[in-house]
């Protein structure tokens, strides 16, 4: 499996251009939080690269800053107003309507 998906773009950390390759949804992510924080992209990865572990790629610290971001966002009552709480009874009909066979031959196909 090939990470076709994946986007790469240019930011500017602390002045020095690089690129990052995201999933699209992470960089509609990291538009949505850069408008919300009325900031740039770029400072967004500027502050992540600057507090990332010395270990870990910017790629990733990105990934866990959305995740953490979010997690942040989020709470019990706004998790109802989400709809969320109803991920098992989705799984459950996607399951039942799912064809295994078809779809781990797909999966090997892809591989």
């Amino acid at each position: 499996m090939t990470d076709t998906n994946l986007v790469s773009r240019n930011v500017s950390i602390l002045g020095r251009r690089t690129s990052i390759r995201l999933e699209p949804e992470m960089w509609s992510s990291l538009n949505e939080i850069s408008r919300l924080e009325r900031c740039t992209i770029h400072q967004i990865c500027s502050l992540v690269f600057m507090r990332k572990h010395a270990g870990s790629t910017l790629t990733s610290a990105v990934r866990v800053f959305l995740m953490l971001y979010y997690r942040a966002a989020t709470t019990v009552e706004g998790h109802k107003n989400a709809g969320h709480g109803q991920l098992k009874a989705k799984y459950e009909a996607a399951e039942a309507a799912l064809n295994k066979e078809q779809f781990w031959e797909q999966r090997r196909l892809e591989a």
